[in-house]
C-alpha cells in the first residue's frame, strides 16, 4: 500500500513537472515576441504555476494530516474506555485484581529464576 501511495505521488509530481515545462517552453515564446513588459507577465505566470503546484501537493497533506489525527482521537477515546473499564473492575473486585497481580508476579518470577 506504501508503495502504491509513492507510485502516486511520484505520477503526480511528474504530471506537475512536465506541466511547469510545458508553461516554461509557452513563456519562453511569448518572450521572444515580445520583449517589452514580457518579463513581468513570465514571472507571473511562473509564480502562479508554482503555486498551483504547492496548492496540489498541500491538498493530499492536509487529508493525511486529518485522517492521522482522526486515527490518534479513535486510539484515545479506546484507550480512555478501557481506563474507565479496568478501574470500575478494581473498584468492585479489588481482592481479584490482587489475585491476579501475585499470580502475574509468580509467573515472572519463575521465568526469570529458569534463566
Amino acid at each position: 500500500m506504501l508503495y502504491a501511495m509513492r507510485s502516486e505521488h511520484a505520477a503526480d509530481l511528474d504530471r506537475l513537472l512536465q506541466d511547469l515545462e510545458q508553461r516554461l517552453t509557452r513563456l519562453n515564446r511569448i518572450a521572444s515576441r515580445a520583449a517589452p513588459g514580457a518579463l513581468d507577465r513570465v514571472s507571473d505566470v511562473v509564480v502562479t504555476a508554482l503555486n498551483d503546484m504547492a496548492d496540489r501537493f498541500r491538498a493530499p497533506a492536509r487529508r493525511v494530516r486529518g485522517e492521522a489525527s482522526e486515527f490518534g482521537d479513535e486510539a484515545l477515546r479506546i484507550g480512555n474506555d478501557a481506563l474507565r473499564k479496568l478501574t470500575r473492575e478494581i473498584e468492585h473486585r479489588p481482592l481479584l485484581l490482587l489475585a491476579l497481580a501475585v499470580g502475574v508476579g509468580a509467573l515472572a518470577v519463575g521465568f526469570l529464576s529458569r534463566r
